[in-house]
């Protein structure tokens, strides 16, 4: 089985809302691999701007690579001027789904039900660093141990890897 695509073509960003015991909101910045459904990031903070969201992209390019295009809503913070130089400066193409079209950016939506079915909803979080903890380990757990039929049955970090020596071998 091999999906048309490849690594790094397209990551998907979203947010997600939660709150800890005591009533105050935090969020968290999904990002997803569209090709081999890896969730490349969970960034967990009370306040996301456009500058930490660009800060965390570049993280990611150091250690995944660059994405051709990321995929995103239209929010506040993902089409600030810091997001758009962020564009020019890296040469990477960001592509905003129409407004009220969530389907449109579909693997992270579908992510973000699974996230806070099985992590959100089933903790609660009394601090930054309980949150960053748990979701962490949700991500891993998600990467690494867990087939997808859309994947052959295999994880995306062994579909990843298959598919980083089906393309060195060829």
């Amino acid at each position: 089985m091999v999906l048309q695509g490849r690594t790094n073509e397209r990551w998907s960003l979203d947010f997600v809302s939660d709150a800890f015991t005591d009533g105050r909101r935090f969020r968290v910045l999904a990002a997803v691999d569209d090709y081999n459904r890896e969730r490349l990031a969970l960034v967990a903070d009370t306040s996301l701007s456009g500058l930490r969201v660009t800060r965390e992209l570049d993280a990611l390019i150091r250690l995944s690579g660059k994405p051709g295009t990321v995929v995103s809503d239209n929010g506040t913070e993902l089409i600030s001027m810091v997001v758009l130089k962020w564009c020019q400066g890296t040469g990477v193409d960001w592509h905003y789904i129409q407004p009220g079209k969530p389907m449109q950016n579909g693997f992270v939506e579908s992510f973000n039900v699974s996230f806070r079915d099985e992590c959100l909803n089933e903790t609660l979080f009394s601090s930054l660093s309980e949150v960053r903890s748990q979701i962490t380990a949700w991500k891993d757990d998600y990467n690494r141990n867990r087939p997808h039929s859309s994947l052959g049955n295999l994880t995306p970090h062994v579909f990843a890897l298959k598919m980083t020596l089906h393309t060195q071998a060829a």
